[in-house]
């Protein structure tokens, strides 16, 4: 039986691949063509090329090696000194760390020595105004009757309860009367200062009908010392603060009949030039 005669390939390439080839060339001509109709800012350009140049050295200025060597933008990355380069970058870090602590250290103490040296000129003027005040209080004859203490943002007068105020009264007594003029007299020499009234009581509750508390009889008696003054004498009301504390800063033991008679009092603090309430 005869053998079939197989068909032997066309010559040449397959008519798909000229089509493909016609295509790529064409789409090669666009991409040209739009790349000549545009425009290169060099400005930018170079700035760009500056960057990269800076940071990864990879263009003709070369780059800079951290010691003897060839650089990494030949090719090479190599360092003779490697482990001193790496242990003078760690001491020069430390000694950065060291000397921002003895600088903070310094500013503190700096501020300490500002916050100390500023209390004690505030202690300063106020150890005057009280030998002052404690003056006027001998030749008016009430020091006695009034005990003077002073920090270093005020001086204290401290006033018995029992002598302004009848027991769970508020009302300023009338045989109080001449010793609460000579104070008035005292405090208008120091117009200028702020004036800080608190009455203060001892932990017997209290409940009238005009005083539920002690919280309240003690503000109400710290009010009638503010009120004499605003209506006796030139002192701004402005300058004069008034305050009821109850009994909550005693100053004796409240299990004592004598020490819940020293917590009954008036408190009224002349505050010095220098305080943070002037």
């Amino acid at each position: 039986m005869a053998k079939r005669k197989e068909e032997e390939p066309p010559k040449g390439a397959p008519a798909w691949q000229s089509t493909f080839a016609d295509l790529m060339n064409l789409l090669l001509c666009f991409f040209v063509l739009l790349f000549s109709m545009s425009s290169i800012d060099a400005a930018k350009f170079e700035a760009i090329a500056a960057s990269f140049s800076n940071t990864f050295s990879i263009f003709s200025a070369g780059g800079s090696s951290f010691d003897d060597g060839l650089l990494i933008s030949n090719g090479v990355s190599q360092l003779n000194n490697l482990d001193m380069y790496i242990s003078n970058t760690g001491a020069a870090a430390e000694q950065t760390a060291k000397q921002n602590d003895l600088n903070k250290d310094e500013a503190d103490s700096s501020a300490e020595e500002l916050k100390e040296a500023l209390e004690q000129e505030q202690l300063a003027a106020s150890e005057e105004l009280a030998e002052k005040v404690s003056e006027a209080l001998v030749e008016s004859g009430i020091d006695k009757d009034i005990d003077i203490e002073f920090t270093s943002q005020y001086v204290q007068l401290t006033l018995k309860g029992s002598v302004l105020f009848d027991s769970g009264s508020s009302e300023l007594r009338s045989e109080a009367m001449p010793m609460i003029q000579k104070i008035a007299v005292i405090l208008e020499r120091y117009a200028s200062s702020t004036i800080e009234i608190e009455g203060h009581t001892d932990n017997v509750p209290i409940h009238t009908s005009k005083y539920e508390s002690n919280d309240v009889l003690s503000s109400y008696r710290a009010l009638s010392m503010f009120d004499y003054l605003v209506q006796n004498t030139s002192l701004d009301p402005a300058k004069i603060k008034h305050s009821g504390r109850g009994e909550y800063i005693p100053v004796a033991d409240n299990s004592t009949p004598e020490g819940r008679a020293k917590n009954r009092r008036i408190e009224i603090k002349i505050y010095n030039s220098l305080s943070s309430e002037s």
